[in-house]
């Protein structure tokens, strides 16, 4: 039997969490913004919070959204091996690409 109140109630909260997300998400984005601008001591520090929550949130947002973790990694991967090819500037002047692209096929074996 299908329960609309119960059914109704999780797509109200799941709304309300991609919201809390979007706000999170900006928000880690100033947090690394203002740790570049400061450029103060701890700004390292800074940096890499700021860093590891847009990763968290982004994986959480995609969840919510009906995406899965392991699809987000293969999309990045993609991206980044498509970046490679066209010859990006972070690839180009740093390798950067190929670096990530290493890193997440490393991390799905």
């Amino acid at each position: 039997m299908f329960d609309f109140q119960k059914n109704n109630i999780d797509i109200s909260r799941n709304i309300k969490m991609v919201e809390f997300l979007k706000c999170e998400l900006l928000n880690s984005i100033s947090v690394v913004f203002e740790a570049l601008y400061k450029g103060a001591k701890d700004s390292q520090e800074m940096i890499l919070e700021g860093l590891a929550n847009i990763i968290l949130v982004t994986y959480s947002l995609g969840r919510r959204l009906g995406v899965d973790y392991d699809a987000i990694d293969q999309k990045v991967q993609d991206k980044a091996r498509v970046h490679i090819l066209e010859e990006h500037h972070l690839e180009k002047w740093y390798g950067d690409l190929s670096s990530l692209h290493q890193h997440l096929k490393d991390n799905r074996k």
